[in-house]
């Protein structure tokens, strides 16, 4: 790419002979565009006032190809082009200074060339070099006349020459890098479309009204059907189950102007159906209308693998409630017609529907809501209480939570009081738990609870120096699915817990 930063070559200097030969140079004058060149009003006026400032009857604007000498320019001649055989400018261009011819026919170099001896009759001629910028010559601007002009030129219009070939140059110049940029303008958008045709996604841009510009060739490879036009021809790639409500939603959020994201099924080239996930943004800039640009990616293996997941969890869920119910059976049965522990039993089976109760949140799919967080921990620890209710005690703020925050937060307070009745507080007759809930905390976005336990037993819990797989599983809950954080302590007393979550992870 032409990127020079001074586009003119030096007064005096002579061209450089790296780019002297033919092939090099012819290469170099092409990159100016000379057939766009052809005539230039701006060219013309240059070769007008050369004429005029000199006083003679013709001048040219002259670039030397390998065949012939082109005219880009030209006042007082007819012809277009002549040979370069017999070029007085080809002569010119190599110089280090213009070239000044008195009489051709008294110049051993010219005097036997056609425009010399034939009916054009040139006698003076001055030419002044066309260099590119890095050296190569390409032409001359030149003035001729029929007539021998001892002396040549005055200094006046030596001097005013050489600034109209500056001025040649410049023009020419100018056209090389519109005709450099508009290459590298064309070369990015073909590396562009290539790279975006190699993608293993489906891409695309489309506008406002529904039309869409470019398609990239995933498609025509996925799909075995010819690039949309228009959102209806989309109708043919997309499960006839999803088309009505995907492409209600992408209507909704085209005319909102809102980021598109769904999940749909894609109609493969062999007739098969295969989960993707489509998105589309929105680009709006000044003066333009907005475009829209989408991908269609391929999520299949893990939309099903996700499927299978759920359906595990789902299964492996409705078994552990099973239990729940067999060994609540199982203490009926077995204290049937024993008054003795008919107590004992009574609660011992309301601690296991409480503890199937609160099963319930970490169920995948169908399992129980809470809109506020203290109905939660109060079902949660439901089991935990005692005859009398006086072993966890839950104070402060109360804070509502979406269905998304609910399972995270059962997972981390289920785990807290397993452990508080496996090892600590709730694991003798004297332990208590004291839950508080703050809003705002820390943060002014934030909501802290604060997970006290008090008791005289020896916790055996792990300590801070290691993590076992309740501390990491409290973690993954707290800081990967809710965005919060959390501190433990050990003291004499028990255990101290604080945590505190983002509102917005709440889903309040």
């Amino acid at each position: 790419m032409y990127q020079k930063d001074n586009i003119l070559w030096p007064s005096g200097q002579e061209p450089d002979p790296a780019f002297c030969g033919e092939d090099d140079r012819l290469a170099v004058l092409a990159a100016h565009g000379t057939d766009a060149l052809q005539d230039d009003a701006e060219l013309r006026e240059i070769a007008d006032f050369a004429a005029r400032l000199c006083g003679t009857p013709a001048a040219t604007v002259t670039v030397v190809e390998r065949e012939e000498q082109l005219f880009l320019a030209r006042t007082g001649l007819k012809e277009s082009s002549t040979p370069s055989s017999t070029s007085f400018c080809a002569h010119a261009m190599l110089g280090t200074e213009p070239l000044v011819v008195e009489d051709a026919t008294k110049d051993a170099r010219f005097a036997d060339f056609e425009v010399v001896t034939g009916t054009m009759g040139l006698r003076f001629y001055a030419g002044f070099p066309l260099v590119s910028s890095e050296g190569a010559p390409l032409g001359a601007l030149c003035v001729i006349d029929t007539e021998p002009r001892p002396g040549g030129l005055t200094e006046l219009q030596r001097e005013g020459m050489e600034v109209l070939a500056k001025s040649v140059m410049r023009r020419m110049s100018q056209m090389r890098l519109g005709q450099s940029a508009l290459a590298a303008v064309e070369r990015r958008e073909d590396d562009l479309r290539d790279m975006i045709d190699s993608v293993p996604g489906i891409a695309w841009m489309g506008d406002s009204e529904g039309n869409f510009r470019y398609v990239n060739a995933r498609w025509e490879e996925t799909t075995g059907l010819d690039a949309p036009k228009r959102t209806e021809d989309w109708k043919a790639a997309i499960h006839p189950e999803d088309w009505e409500r995907s492409v209600a939603k992408f209507n909704e959020t085209v005319a909102a102007g809102k980021l598109f994201e769904d999940e749909w099924r894609i109609r493969m080239a062999d007739g098969s159906y295969r989960w993707v996930q489509s998105r589309a943004v929105p680009v709006a800039r000044e003066g333009r209308s907005t475009r829209w640009f989408g991908t269609v990616i391929d999520i299949d293996t893990t939309h099903r693998l996700s499927e299978s997941r759920d359906l595990l969890a789902s299964e492996l869920s409705h078994r552990i409630k099973n239990i729940f119910a067999v060994v609540s059976g199982l203490i009926a049965l077995r204290s049937r017609g024993k008054p003795e522990v008919k107590e004992f039993t009574e609660d011992l089976n309301a601690a296991i529907r409480a503890l199937g109760t609160a099963h319930d949140y970490v169920r995948p799919d169908d399992g129980r809501g809470a809109d506020r967080l203290k109905g939660l921990l109060e079902d949660l620890l439901a089991p935990y209480e005692g005859a009398k209710g006086e072993r966890v005690h839950i104070s402060g703020d109360d804070v509502d939570i979406g269905a998304r925050a609910a399972t995270p937060l059962a997972l981390i307070f289920h785990e807290l009081a397993t452990n508080a009745a496996k090892y600590g507080a709730l694991s003798n007759a004297d332990g208590k738990v004291e839950i508080e809930i703050k809003l705002p905390c820390g943060e002014a976005d934030e909501v802290c609870v604060f997970w006290r336990e008090s008791s005289k037993c020896e916790d055996e819990r792990e300590s801070s120096e290691g993590e076992g797989f309740g501390s990491r599983m409290l973690r993954m809950a707290i800081e990967g699915q809710l965005g919060g954080r959390f501190t433990r302590a050990f003291s004499d007393d028990g255990l101290d817990v604080e945590i505190a979550f983002p509102l917005k992870s709440l889903g309040r």
